[in-house]
């Protein structure tokens, strides 16, 4: 073993980790200075880093940043103009106040699609303080299966940003790991969500907060649940269909009907024709202005932006991985001593989610020290797809004081730091933990 190679690996991830925990360095910024500590430690000269870092973002970004930005814009539309809002309403009736903790994951599950994680729980709290003040048992019951919904389509379905991230960096096909990602996330959804929630509920009682937070978007009735539910799938199914024809599992004869599929099942195809579709049935249809819609779309670029120049960073940190040497290195080391690789990926997000806080770094930093590792491997899609659900798995679990999502529930809930800890920080662990078995599973029948 090389072990200036491996010190520099290690060197790298000390110093991401302490540039973000005590100097409160971005991490896009974090994670260049990173990568270039462990090019220079490993013995690369200043301008192999220089082409390194432009070949790692360069390579990466061409795919993220078009696929990010457009789902950033196609969720802002469902938010602004009450889809969200719509679906879960449409749920609650439909599954009755018996089921409601069940309709709560469902749209939860649903509505994370395109809507990110934080802003979709904002605009679907009221109708869990509702339910509590309905029933009168615990705000838990109906807010936990709420959350695992939310979180687990957050980490594990496309076209959310973070499994785009980590399918790009382990070049997975997005097909697969939506498809992957809806079978992880049955098992994961029961666990985490109803039986959890359930359990907890009985544990910990809490009343609604007294002032309830008012939503900012429209309500969106005079829009069809089956149309919004459309729209939200259309890109989702026709990644899946190219993905199929990619496969062999669909085959067209028809020369110009084949290229056609192909280019409908591309993600940049399908997310733009939900764009249309959103802007148009959702948004131009119900009265919302051009320019307004213009506005909406245009700020949404802004959380999108961020996420987009983490995940460049995060290619090149893997790819000064694989210019080093030092990815096949540990690659080889793995092998030896017949450690697993989802094994490994799991680890490394868990570790550093649990150290730093961001679920968002702790999947592109996993998949960053994973994707060098592949290198020589001949792994399937399908089983690409499991490593990823495997790396969101470990970058969700455990979410405790130095992350935001711990805060936000915890305001939102009126939840004392104990309480969060017992309900917010365990329900995020056993989802990763339910979805790392399943992934794991998957991983050895495929």
């Amino acid at each position: 073993m090389d072990y200036q190679l491996l010190m520099a690996v290690l060197a790298g991830v000390i110093i991401l980790l302490a540039l973000i925990l005590k100097l409160k360095i971005p991490a896009f910024i974090a994670l260049l200075i990173a990568s270039i500590s462990s090019g220079l430690l490993a013995g690369m000269d200043a301008n192999m880093i220089i082409e390194t870092i432009q070949k790692g973002m360069g390579g990466t970004l061409g795919f993220v940043a078009t696929v990010v930005g457009l789902g950033a814009m196609f969720g802002a539309i469902l938010e602004h103009t009450g889809g969200a809002q719509r679906i879960a309403s449409f749920l609650l009736d439909k599954f009755g106040l018996k089921n409601s903790p069940l309709a709560m994951v469902l749209a939860g599950f649903l509505i994370a699609i395109p809507v990110f994680f934080d802003v979709a729980f904002i605009i679907l709290v009221p109708m869990v303080y509702a339910l509590q003040r309905k029933t009168g048992k615990s705000l838990l019951l109906y807010a936990i299966p709420l959350l695992a919904g939310l979180a687990i389509t957050h980490s594990f379905i496309p076209p959310t940003p973070g499994p785009i991230a980590v399918a790009k960096l382990l070049k997975a096909s997005l097909g697969w790991v939506i498809l992957v990602g809806f079978i992880v996330g049955i098992p994961t959804a029961l666990f985490s969500g109803l039986l959890f929630g359930k359990y907890i509920a009985k544990r910990i009682h809490v009343e609604a907060p007294e002032v309830a937070v008012e939503s900012a978007v429209k309500d969106g009735k005079s829009q069809t649940v089956g149309m919004i539910l459309a729209i939200i799938g259309l890109p989702i199914g026709l990644i899946l269909l190219g993905t199929f024809l990619d496969s062999g599992l669909i085959v067209v004869e028809h020369a110009g009907f084949f290229q056609l599929i192909q280019l409908l099942g591309h993600p940049f195809t399908a997310l733009i024709l939900a764009n249309l579709a959103a802007w148009y049935l959702l948004g131009r249809k119900h009265g919302i202005s051009k320019d307004d819609l213009f506005s909406i779309t245009s700020k949404s670029m802004a959380p999108a932006g961020t996420i987009i120049l983490l995940t460049g960073a995060g290619g090149v940190f893997k790819q000064v991985l694989v210019d080093t040497g030092a990815g096949s290195m540990i690659a080889s080391s793995l092998t030896e001593i017949g450690f697993p690789l989802i094994l490994f990926g799991f680890l490394a997000a868990a570790l550093v989610r649990i150290i730093q806080g961001s679920a968002t770094v702790a999947m592109i930093t996993g998949a960053g020290l994973v994707a060098p590792l592949l290198d020589g491997q001949d792994l399937s899609n399908p089983k690409l797809a499991c490593l990823v659900i495997a790396i969101a798995s470990g970058a969700s679990i455990l979410s405790h004081v130095n992350d935001s999502g711990f805060w936000l529930v915890s305001q939102y809930l009126g939840l004392s730091e104990r309480q969060t800890f017992r309900s917010w920080t365990m329900m995020t662990t056993v989802l990763a933990g339910t979805g790392f078995i399943s992934a794991w599973l998957l991983w050895l029948i495929l």
